[in-house]
């Protein structure tokens, strides 16, 4: 696989709850360690530096915060402030500071229930993180799967996420059946929050819900509008709709928004959050005093447990290379992974282009 790793783009370093008061929380991003704390004794806001000591490569992740706030190096003790400056040095405590005794910091954004971070040597600029309001919307409810580390390049989550052709054979039985397969799509290659998207739409109607589905939202027979986008490649947002035949838009209307979250540790694994989302009035049929959004939440690493296994079935066959092997055949349906395989191409051309001119 050719390589893959943007920097010049925000991910997603964790759930706000992650960052807790006093603890560093230390994380390889895009192949860069980067170590994380909330400032001002918990209460503020997280800060992001380079995780690597200037002085001897120590790990500043396993150092310790001091009640003054500054970050403690674990092996000779250099103090680093919230903004990467080295304030102390104990063996040289009459001495000025060296002017290169400091870490780099990186933009931080706290926004919707997650802590995004800015990878890039490039300035973001005007750039923002995506937004997923409903995430820490009143109207809204959103449980927070928990964290998967996957052994695989984090292309192929995206492929997986904008390739549901997979749901069947992959999931028969729970979010598939064959009859998924014959569901025609359609793709929009557009712009979202700035960022070169990819969008494939479902639609079907008197359409038979696989099992998982009948139970989340108790139509066995629907009409149904489903779409899986990639917003950016640090980030993908499924929208399901579901209603009785000739209902969707009314107070019938049920379905879940699952946010996916992606984030390269680097060429060979990444880290894969999911925020499970639904209406907050809405209730679960098989019994009303468990919500949807709980009700779905439950279930659903069933579902991420076969797409887990088929990503590192994937990535082993992906190391043993292409020497011996035609290259892949595609079908139609792969028109939104082809595209998503194109973005992450241009955008890793133009930052080894803008690195070549400095």
């Amino acid at each position: 696989m050719a390589k893959t790793l943007i920097r010049n783009m925000w991910y997603v370093a964790g759930w706000s709850e992650e960052f807790l008061p006093g603890r560093l929380v230390g994380q390889t991003i895009v192949g860069l360690p980067i170590v994380l704390w909330r400032v001002d004794g918990g209460a503020g806001e997280v800060t992001a530096l380079d995780g690597r000591c200037c002085h001897k490569r120590m790990p500043l992740a396993s150092g310790k915060l001091l009640p003054d706030g500054t970050l403690e190096c674990a092996y000779h003790g250099l103090c680093f402030n919230a903004e990467g400056k080295c304030v102390k040095i104990p063996t040289q405590p009459n001495s000025p500071i060296p002017t290169r005794a400091k870490v780099r910091p990186y933009p931080v954004v706290e926004q919707d229930g997650l802590v995004w971070v800015w990878m890039g040597d490039a300035s973001p600029g005007e750039s923002r993180p995506p937004r997923v309001p409903e995430m820490k919307s009143a109207g809204w409810e959103c449980i927070h799967q928990p964290n998967s580390t996957v052994e695989a390049n984090y292309l192929l989550l995206i492929e997986n996420l904008l390739d549901i052709s997979h749901f069947y054979p992959l999931h028969d039985g729970n979010i598939g059946d064959e009859a998924h397969s014959e569901i025609p799509v359609e793709f929009d290659f557009t712009s979202i929050d700035g960022n070169r998207s990819i969008k494939c739409i479902r639609q079907a109607k008197n359409y038979h819900h696989p099992p998982y589905l009948a139970d989340f939202f108790g139509y066995d027979v629907v009409d149904r509008y489903h779409t899986h986008a990639m917003i950016s490649p640090g980030i993908v947002r499924v929208d399901l709709r579901c209603a009785p035949p000739g209902q969707l838009g009314t107070a019938a209307e049920r379905g879940y928004i699952l946010t996916h979250m992606i984030t390269p540790i680097d060429e060979a694994s990444h880290n894969w959050r999911i925020g499970v989302t639904c209406k907050a009035d809405h209730r679960w049929l098989g019994d009303p005093s468990i919500s949807a959004a709980r009700r779905v939440a439950t279930q659903f690493p069933a579902v991420v447990a076969q797409d887990l296994w088929a990503l590192v079935e994937q990535q082993r066959m992906f190391d043993v290379g292409d020497e011996r092997y035609p290259g892949e055949m595609h079908l139609r349906s792969d028109a939104a992974l082809l595209k998503a395989r194109e973005i992450v191409r241009d955008l890793v051309a133009a930052e080894s282009k803008a690195a070549a001119t400095v």
